[in-house]
């Protein structure tokens, strides 16, 4: 697999212009809106699980929760990023002003929807946003003739199939469990986080620290399909044997493939290290997959290992990562954006401790894992808010 090159400036410009660029890139506004949408809505669903608030969403506190993190958060995320690799990629124009507003509007329109309205008016006006992004980004990468990037449009449209199966089973419309469709997302959301990572991780940590990763296209490609396989099983809930077996195959194929990142030598860069152990994670969930496959421990925590501790470290790395590279600013990490990925790892430790069997008080951990989680997002708007907004320091475009 090629690696993505992503801008990283090494000098930071004297006299930063001046004004409003919150839409001159798809990062601006979906990075801004879907950090702060993370950093409020688990306290909500906390508050809404004990029964605080007399407005309830249009689905039950718990499936409210997942659905929102993944087709809320997430997607804001990915989306946001989308739009800006997809620029590199092409060398197309993406949506910016009017147009990336009226996406922003449409996503947000979908979060007012899951909580004020009916379910079947909730559900056609959430199901229209990923559609709407796969169709613009297929149109990007059909007219570049970018033959690597084709995988893009359509897992988002996998990913909008996985958020058409929540609302089918809430709704009635079919026989299928919304629980399905959840775990069927995070699957999804997984696969695109190794192959992404793969991309850009080795190349970041090279870059850096000058070190020469060890590749093998082999193993990457085992390494991601067994992966795939794997936690379809889990997310279809097919035998826990078999699926162990296989998950056992892609933890062995995903370490050794990590390890040739060279991630030993990062621990000193958290803007690399936090891409690291995230990825990590999913190293972990194999493992306890696999560990589950022989009936020795419950599967419960692989949930958690892989939304908490490798979607929402990665989300937190690369959100910082790439607000900084694409405003022109210095690729250096400080105490707020280590702070808010120490946050990160305790949000998840915290959220699976009871989950192990361990003793504790499951809501006072659940609490503490929800405070957590919120305050690495307020720690990482409380600096890059102002950089989402404002132009970029060095007065080039986006």
């Amino acid at each position: 697999m090629a690696i993505i090159r992503l801008e990283e400036p090494r000098v930071m410009p004297k006299t930063p212009p001046k004004g409003f660029a919150l839409f001159a890139f798809g990062f601006r506004p979906f990075y801004l809106f879907g950090a702060a949408f993370a950093a409020i809505a688990v306290p909500l669903w906390i508050v809404v699980l004990a029964g605080g608030l007399p407005l309830q969403p249009v689905l039950p506190a718990m499936l409210w929760h997942g659905h929102e993190m993944l087709f809320g958060f997430v997607a804001a995320i990915i989306v946001g990023f989308l739009l800006t690799a997809g620029h590199n990629w092409t060398g197309l124009a993406t949506p910016t002003g009017t147009p990336l507003a009226v996406l922003v509007a449409l996503w947000l329109a979908g979060r007012v929807a899951m909580f004020c309205t009916n379910p079947a008016i909730a559900a056609a006006i959430d199901l229209a946003f990923l559609p709407v992004v796969a169709l613009i980004l297929a149109r990007l990468v059909l007219r570049a003739g970018s033959r690597r990037n084709y995988f893009v449009p359509v897992l988002l449209l996998a990913l909008a199939g996985c958020n058409a199966i929540v609302h089918a089973g809430v709704n009635g419309w079919a026989d299928v469990s919304p629980q399905t469709g959840l775990h069927l997302a995070v699957a999804l959301v997984t696969l695109l986080e190794t192959v992404i990572a793969g991309r850009i991780v080795p190349g970041f940590t090279a870059n850096a620290l000058k070190t020469v990763p060890w590749r093998h296209r082999g193993v990457d490609i085992a390494a991601v399909t067994l992966t795939g396989v794997a936690l379809a099983g889990w997310a279809l809930e097919l035998p826990a044997g078999a699926t162990g077996i296989v998950a056992a195959a892609a933890a062995l194929l995903q370490a050794v493939r990590v390890r040739g990142w060279r991630p030993g030598a990062t621990f000193g860069t958290p803007l690399l290290w936090i891409l690291h152990v995230s990825h990590g994670w999913i190293v972990v969930a194999l493992l306890w997959l696999a560990l589950a496959g022989t009936g020795a421990v419950a599967p419960t925590p692989v949930l958690h290992l892989l939304t908490v501790g490798a979607t929402g470290g990665l989300i937190v790395g690369m959100i910082t990562r790439t607000a900084l590279g694409h405003t022109g600013r210095l690729l250096k990490a400080g105490r707020i954006e280590a702070g808010a990925y120490w946050l990160m790892q305790l949000a998840l430790v915290l959220r699976v401790l009871p989950q192990f069997g361990l003793p504790a008080n499951y809501h006072a951990f659940l609490g503490a894992s929800s405070l957590a989680w919120s305050f690495a997002f307020v720690l990482y708007l409380w600096k890059y808010a102002p950089i989402l907004i404002h132009p970029r320091v060095d007065g080039r475009p986006g």
